[in-house]
C-alpha cells in the first residue's frame, strides 16, 4: 500500500498542557505513519483545510526529516479516501465513519480501521457497539492494543450480537477484525545519556549511591493508579535492600492542588521515612532529565481505564528496568524476568455490590471517575511481591543493568514506532484484500437518524416545495431584500446572495408562478439552493405560495 488516510479531525500537532495518554498516542501513531510507513501519499483528513494548515501538519507529522508526502483533505472527501483504499482513525468509534462511507460512496469503497485505547467507561463501550448496527463490515478494524483488550471486546460483541438474535431471529452481523497491534515510541528519543545522567543527579543532589525510582503518567487516583502501594512498596524496598531510595512521580494533578494535598498525605502515612519528590510533567525538558537520572521505573496501575501504557515502553526505551503490575496491556508489553518484574494483581469477584456501582454511574448518580475510581480502589496490586521485586533491582547493580539493557533492546526491536508503523500499513493492506474480494453489498444510503433535515421532518409541515407549488407575490416588499435587517442573513452561505435573491423575486408575476416553470426559466441555476431561497424569501413575506397538494403532516388527525 503506497497510500493511506488518517482521520485527524483536530488536525493538532502539539501536545500542549496536562495532555491524555490518548492525545500522544495518537499524534505518535499519525507521525510514525508518516515518516515509517513507508508510504508515498498519507492523506490528512481534518477540519482545517488550506496551505496554512497543510504547513502546520508538515510540522507536527515530518518536521524536517524525510517520510511521505502529506495532502491535506476535508474530512468529508470520498474521492481522496476511495483512492487511498484505507482510513485510520484515532479512536475506535467506526459506527459514523462506515455510515458515512455507505452514504458518500458505498461499503466496500474503503476500509475503516480505529484504535482502542480505552473500554473503561461504560459509554465508550457502548459508542464502539454501535458497530454491531451500523454497516462496519469485515474489511474494518478495530485495533486492540493488548490481548486482554481483544478477549473483552470478544465478550462485548458476542452478548451484544446474542441479544440482538434474541430479539430478531435473526443471524449474527459482520463483526469487523479485531488485530491485535502495540504503540510505540521513538525509541532514539529516549537513549541514555551518561553525561547528561551526571548532570541531573548532581543538580538534583543526590548522593553517589542514592537511587531513583521513577515514575511518570497523570498523577490521578481516579483514572491511573492508587499511589499508596507504590509509595509503601518503595519504602520497604529501602529497608529490605539498605540503599537509599528517592520515589520521583512526575506528572500532573487533575484536581490540582487538593489532589497533591492527598498525594503528600498518603506519602507520610505510607511511606513517612521515604523522600518522595512530584515533578512537573508538562516539563518535557525536566521529564527528559529524569529519565537519564532514574534506575528503575514502577508503574502498578489498578485502573480499568488502562488498556497499553506507554510510559513501561518509553523507561523501556530510556534502558530503565521495570516494576509494573500484571495488568492488562503491561503483561503483553513487559516480560517477568527479563526486561524487569511484573507485580500480581487482584480483582473481587462479581457481586450486587458490582451491579449497584455500576447501574449508579448508568444513572448518573455518580460520575465516571466516581465509578473507575471506586472499582480501582477495590483492586489490589501485591505490595509485599512489589517490594520484594524492587529491593532485588536496588541491591544489584548487575540485575539492574542486565535488565535495563534487555529493556532498550525490546523497545527497539519490538516497539520503536519504525517496527510498529509498518504492521499499521500491512494491517491495511490485508484489509483491503479481503474488501476487494468482497460480493457486492446494497446500495448507498443515509443513516436512518442522520438523514438531511428536510426529507426527515417533512411530515411537520403542511406542505413541501415541489413542481406544482404555485408561488406568488407576498405582503412584503422585495425592496426589503436591499437593506435587510442582520437577522435575515442568518445561513447566508446556503442561498442565494440577496442582490439575486431580489431578482428572483421580481421574476414573481402578480399571477403567480410555478417551481417548475420557475426551475425551466432559471436552468442555470442550482435547483437546490433555488429551492432554499424561494422558502427563505417565502419566511420574510416577500413571497407566498398555493400548494398543489398538502404535505404528510397536513393529514395527520387532531388530538380528540
Amino acid at each position: 500500500m503506497r497510500r493511506l488516510a488518517i482521520h485527524h479531525p483536530g488536525g493538532g500537532g502539539n501536545r500542549g498542557q496536562n495532555v491524555f495518554g490518548v492525545t500522544v498516542a495518537n499524534l505518535g501513531l499519525f507521525r510514525a505513519l508518516a515518516r515509517h510507513g513507508g508510504l508515498a501519499r498519507l492523506d490528512v483528513l481534518t477540519g482545517e483545510t488550506g496551505e496554512a494548515a497543510a504547513a502546520r501538519l508538515r510540522a507536527a507529522l515530518l518536521g524536517d526529516g524525510p517520510g511521505a508526502e502529506l495532502r491535506v483533505r476535508p474530512l468529508i472527501d470520498p474521492q481522496g479516501l476511495i483512492e487511498a483504499g484505507g482510513l485510520i482513525a484515532g479512536g475506535p468509534r467506526l459506527e459514523a465513519l462506515a455510515w458515512r462511507r455507505r452514504q458518500t460512496a458505498g461499503d466496500t469503497a474503503w476500509s475503516l480501521a480505529g484504535v482502542i485505547h480505552t473500554l473503561g467507561p461504560p459509554a465508550m463501550r457502548e459508542e464502539i457497539l454501535r458497530a454491531v448496527a451500523a454497516p462496519v463490515m469485515p474489511w474494518d478494524a478495530l485495533i486492540c492494543t493488548s490481548p486482554a483488550v481483544k478477549t473483552v471486546l470478544e465478550g462485548l460483541f458476542d452478548a451484544t450480537e446474542d441479544h440482538l438474535a434474541e430479539r430478531t431471529g435473526g443471524r449474527r452481523p459482520p463483526r469487523p477484525q479485531l488485530p491485535v497491534l502495540p504503540l510505540g515510541v521513538e525509541a532514539a528519543d529516549y537513549t541514555p545519556d551518561a553525561a547528561r545522567r551526571a548532570r541531573v543527579r548532581a543538580t538534583m543532589d543526590l548522593a553517589p549511591d542514592e537511587l531513583v525510582v521513577l515514575w511518570v503518567g497523570r498523577l490521578s487516583y481516579f483514572e491511573k493508579a492508587f499511589p499508596q502501594p507504590m509509595m509503601r512498596a518503595v519504602a520497604e524496598a529501602a529497608r529490605l535492600s539498605g540503599r537509599t531510595l528517592r520515589f520521583v512521580m512526575a506528572g500532573w494533578f487533575p484536581g490540582g492542588e487538593a489532589d497533591a494535598g492527598l498525594y503528600r498525605e498518603a506519602a507520610q502515612v505510607h511511606a513517612p521515612g521515604l523522600r518522595v519528590d512530584f515533578a512537573d510533567g508538562n516539563d518535557a525538558a525536566a521529564v527528559r532529565d529524569l529519565w537519564s537520572a532514574a534506575d528503575i521505573f514502577l508503574s502498578l496501575v489498578d485502573n480499568v481505564q488502562e488498556t497499553f501504557g506507554l510510559t513501561p515502553i518509553e523507561a523501556m526505551a530510556a534502558g530503565l528496568p521495570v516494576v509494573a503490575s500484571d495488568w492488562d496491556g503491561y503483561r503483553a508489553t513487559v516480560r517477568d524476568g527479563v526486561e524487569g518484574r511484573l507485580i500480581p494483581t487482584l480483582l473481587p469477584p462479581p457481586s450486587p455490590l458490582g451491579d449497584q456501582l455500576a447501574l449508579s454511574h448508568d444513572a448518573l448518580i455518580r460520575s465516571y471517575q466516581q465509578y473507575v475510581g471506586i472499582t480501582a480502589q477495590h483492586t489490589a496490586v501485591d505490595v509485599g511481591a512489589a517490594a520484594r521485586a524492587l529491593a532485588d533491582l536496588a541491591a544489584d547493580d548487575a540485575l539492574r543493568r542486565r535488565m535495563g539493557e534487555a529493556a532498550r533492546r525490546r523497545a527497539l526491536e519490538v516497539f520503536d514506532w519504525g517496527r510498529v508503523a509498518p504492521r499499521y500499513v500491512a494491517l491495511m493492506e490485508e484489509l483491503s484484500t479481503i474488501r476487494q474480494a468482497a460480493a457486492p453489498v446494497p446500495q448507498r444510503r443515509r443513516h436512518p437518524a442522520r438523514a438531511e433535515p428536510f426529507g426527515a421532518f417533512a411530515p411537520y409541515a403542511t406542505a413541501i416545495l415541489s413542481p406544482g407549488t404555485r408561488l406568488v407575490p407576498g405582503i412584503a416588499p422585495a425592496e426589503v431584500l436591499r437593506q435587510p435587517a442582520r437577522l435575515d442573513d442568518f445561513g447566508a452561505g446556503w442561498r442565494l446572495p440577496n442582490a439575486d435573491a431580489l431578482a428572483l423575486a421580481k421574476r414573481v408575476p402578480s399571477e403567480g408562478v410555478s417551481l417548475a416553470a420557475l426551475l425551466g426559466e432559471l436552468n442555470g441555476i442550482e435547483a437546490a439552493r433555488l429551492c432554499l431561497t424561494l422558502t427563505w424569501l417565502a419566511k420574510l413575506g416577500v413571497l407566498g405560495w398555493e400548494s398543489d397538494s398538502p404535505g404528510p403532516g397536513a393529514v395527520q388527525p387532531p388530538f380528540e
